[in-house]
């Protein structure tokens, strides 16, 4: 019976499977009722390839990866084979070994590369039914591959069912819902029926083939859903039957043998059911008609029934996790020692990194808990643990039902602060940081350092997004100083960084300097000192930061994390005029913020992007990325996105000589009731800010600001915005002052891009004195180091000022990195530095026939014919 009569939803299917072996792909087939492995195989040609199969069973969604080890059994002897780190970390996962809790993007890389090196023997077509009935965490797995398989010979259909949620629909993969059989199909299907009993199943199957094929069978009774019709023929069946059927379909594995024993029945009983076409047996596997038939059991069966066979299987099974879920099944009232059970195996289970069973475990044991208080207490580890899967529904929940009993004051701490772990916390229904200060204080007096030092972590964070005021300022800085830890520790220095940038600026600075010099630090602190650098303004050290964690961000698998790192080494990078770091880092960090659902991440590289894209010219594409970005951004008011879209869109009007439209967009920025001001941020664009004031006559309103800054910069030395503010003197300054303070400017400065902005700057002042001789000099070092950097809109400039001053130019110098993409441009540059396609594979999680691929594009472009050549033309 076919699935589809339409030419077209064949061919999609065809056009995947016909073309695996140049380019892999993905689909997801959704529907009204499950489509069945057998049907999908029947539907597919497959000639030659091999053929890996996986179905989703209710039963199993709490036991974590599960759906993963069901598809990879066939390979498991090749896990051997992977890279040390994948290689732990997905055994960890499948159970296979007892190791640190690996994280989900890791394991997904390990099964990337473990489908990748079956496929180049022999090209894979992998097919899960009923995808929605996965675990999680295989759901997670599957999504990260199908997302990257551009270049493999491997292709992956899936399908799920319409009403069920899964996340293999929300992962942004092309998806196809085949339209249902026409009336006169189906009825051609139904033709060796009677017409009233035709009538009857054409009008109940609604043209779905799966309802077709079983409400037309002699025993179907007149019903209107398959899954009474499964249910209908079992209750025809003999009791000792039914019951092995029900314990079979409760169970979470396909075992005949532990299904037997829990009925207490023998293979007599199974006759009836294979007899009826119901179930399969084979290697001592139980294999049911279709997953809706398991389902079909158990929501016809009496409740006691079910808590019969769960008993049953619970004083069967060996595995203590699998035997304390079913022990939990079969019990209805508070059982503490069944609670506590439960609560072992959620250990057992997050070490694994299944964090959504450990959730469903945790919450299983509060509602058996034998006390209110263990009932809270699990009640708030499950939360705590639900934020890392990023359902804010589950933890509201969670925390509403934990808000009704009675909490200690900590415990009220924990419901107020963990919202705010979501979308850093700008929620309007989550503490503002100055209560989360505060609460931070009471939770330190209560004796719990770790837990008031997240709250403040949290809290500080939430002042680079948005604007506290000054009054909320006060109330961090306060608790910060309350924290009874060294002041040098990486962590207070971060908050001091976002809460109090200026004021203490010059400590923050010192003990960043102290800390860049160490080693062996952890990746994460890492990270956060990358943000801290940027917020007082040390972007060499913030790249430089950003770029040490990424390592063990990658070994490790957080990528959501890494997508943070990424973003901070691209703004700083931008500001460095390394623009060709600043490219790659943005290009990657939009692609994992998406991946992993960080939508103000995705908006900061966004607008980051832009804003390159106006140091290079293109305006079109710095709009176009700009209006994205702030669409963001707006959503809730992220500061950082909005302030970086005007710097943006600044530099763009000063490159088409808008001015007075660059003014307009810079001042923004220094506006406390726009949604553009970021407190720190602003102070590190006051050179672009002079620089369009000059132009359009707009002294008056920015001297005020200048004298601001100046203020600042007395007591803080940060970098960045003293180099601003060395530029704007020199501009701002009369001509009899003007030349001395370019002078100095220049003496001063060591970052590139600046240097060669104050350049061009001093030649055009030079000019303008009719000192061409003296102008072409700095002029002509300006032009050489924009066009070295890849900024061609201030290098054009200076080209056109080395004209007016009578100097002709070189015919303009081309970068060889503009003619790639940024993903391209990021595995050519890792590829320059030596690195092997396994090993920037491993970095950009990619496969390494993927990076192959992209290398045999990128050749062409750079007019070279091997990697030799790379790095005489991209450069060290």
């Amino acid at each position: 019976m076919a699935l589809w009569e339409r030419e077209s939803e064949r061919a999609r299917l065809a056009e995947l499977v016909g073309g695996i072996r140049d380019r892999g792909g993905a689909l997801v087939i959704r529907g009204e009722a499950g489509i069945g492995k057998s049907a999908l195989l029947a539907e597919i040609e497959a000639p030659g390839l091999r053929v890996l199969t996986a179905v989703g069973v209710e039963a199993e969604h709490h036991l974590p990866y599960a759906g993963l080890h069901q598809l990879l059994f066939p390979l498991r002897k090749a896990i051997d084979g992977l890279p040390a780190t994948q290689r732990e970390g997905l055994r960890t996962a499948l159970g296979l070994a007892d190791g640190p809790r690996p994280e989900i993007y890791l394991v997904g890389m390990a099964v990337l590369n473990l489908l990748a090196e079956a496929a180049a023997d022999q090209p894979l077509l992998l097919i899960v039914d009923d995808a929605h009935w996965l675990d999680p965490n295989s759901q997670d797995v599957l999504a990260f591959v199908a997302r990257r398989l551009e270049s493999e010979p491997i292709a992956l259909v899936a399908a799920v069912r319409d009403g069920e949620p899964s996340r293999l629909t929300t992962a942004n993969l092309p998806t196809m819902r085949p339209q249902p059989l026409s009336n006169e199909a189906a009825a051609e299907l139904l033709k060796g029926l009677s017409p009233a009993k035709r009538e009857r199943v054409l009008t109940a199957a609604a043209g779905n083939p799966l309802a077709l094929r079983e409400l037309s069978r002699d025993d179907a009774p007149p019903t209107t859903s398959v899954e009474q019709t499964f249910a209908g023929r079992v209750r025809k069946l003999p009791p000792e039957t039914q019951q092995f059927l029900l314990t079979a379909a409760v169970n979470d594995t396909n075992a005949l043998g532990e299904a037997l024993d829990a009925a207490k029945a023998d293979l007599a009983a199974l006759g009836p059911a294979i007899d009826g076409g119901l179930i399969t047996v084979a290697h001592d596997e139980l294999t049911f008609r279709h997953p809706l038939l398991r389902s079909a059991i158990v929501k016809d069966a009496e409740p006691q029934a079910r808590q019969a066979a769960h008993k049953a299987l619970a004083d069967t099974i060996n595995e203590f996790d699998r035997r304390i879920w079913h022990r939990a099944a079969a019990t209805t009232g508070p059982d503490e020692a069944v609670a506590t059970e439960l609560e072992r195996s959620a250990e057992r289970t997050e070490r694994r990194g299944g964090i959504d069973a450990t959730v469903a475990s945790l919450e299983r044991s509060a509602r058996l808990s034998g006390s209110p208080s263990k009932r809270a207490e699990r009640l708030l580890l499950a939360a705590n643990f639900a934020v890392e899967t990023g359902d804010r529904q589950r933890v509201d929940r969670l925390l509403a039902e934990a808000a009704t009993l009675d909490l200690t004051a900590n415990q009220r701490a924990v419901v107020r602060w963990l919202p705010t772990n979501f979308d850093d916390g700008l929620r309007d229904d989550v503490s503002g940081p100055g209560d989360l200060a505060d609460l931070a204080v009471s939770v330190l007096d209560d004796g719990r350092l770790d837990l008031a030092m997240n709250i403040l972590w949290g809290a500080a964070m939430r002042c680079f997004w948005v604007e506290p005021g000054p009054a909320d300022r006060c109330r961090l800085t306060r608790a910060a100083d309350r924290m009874p830890i060294d002041r040098h520790d990486p962590r207070l220095v971060a908050i001091n960084a976002y809460v109090t940038p200026f004021e203490r600026g010059e400590s923050v600075l010192a003990d960043l300097g102290d800390l860049a010099r160490q080693v062996g630090r952890d990746a994460l602190v890492d990270r956060f000192l990358g943000s801290a650098s940027m917020l007082v303004g040390a972007f060499d050290l913030a790249a430089r930061f950003s770029a040490g964690a990424q390592p063990g961000l990658r070994a490790q698998g957080r990528l959501a994390f890494l997508a943070r790192a990424l973003g901070v080494q691209a703004w700083s990078s931008v500001r460095l005029g390394d623009l060709a770091t600043a490219t790659a880092a943005a290009e990657e960090g939009q692609r994992l913020a998406i991946e992993t659902s960080q939508p103000y991440i995705h908006g900061l590289t966004l607008a980051t992007q832009s804003e390159i894209a106006a140091l290079r010219g293109d305006y079109p594409q710095c709009e176009d990325l700009a209006a994205q970005a702030e669409s963001i951004g707006l959503s809730a008011g992220a500061r950082p996105v909005l302030a970086t879209v005007q710097l943006a869109r600044g530099i763009a009007a000063l490159g088409e000589g808008r001015h007075a439209d660059a003014f307009g967009n810079l001042m923004r920025l220094n506006d406390p009731t726009d949604p553009a001001y970021q407190v720190a941020l602003r102070c590190y664009t006051i050179a672009e800010l002079t620089e369009a004031a000059v132009r359009c006559d707009q002294r008056g309103a920015v001297e005020p600001l200048v004298r601001e800054y100046e203020m600042y910069a007395a007591s803080s030395p940060l970098p960045a915005l003293h180099s601003g503010l060395r530029h704007a003197r020199a501009v701002l300054a009369p001509d009899n002052e003007a030349e001395k303070l370019f002078r100095a400017a220049l003496d001063a400065e060591t970052w590139p891009l600046e240097r060669g902005r104050t350049q061009l700057a001093y030649g055009e002042w030079l000019r303008r004195q009719r000192r061409p001789a003296d102008s072409r000099p700095q002029l002509r070092a300006a032009r050489e180091t924009f066009e070295a950097l890849g900024v061609t809109a201030w290098a054009e400039r200076a080209r056109r000022e080395l004209r007016a001053a009578g100097e002709v130019s070189p015919d303009r110098h081309t970068d060889a990195f503009g003619e790639l993409t940024p993903h391209e441009l990021n595995i050519a540059r890792l590829a320059a530095e030596g690195l092997t396609n396994r090993e920037i594979g491993q970095q950009l999680y990619l496969s390494h026939r993927t990076v192959s691929t992209h290398l045999h594009r990128i050749f062409p472009k750079l007019g070279i014919s091997s990697r030799t050549e790379l790095r005489e033309v991209l450069g060290p």
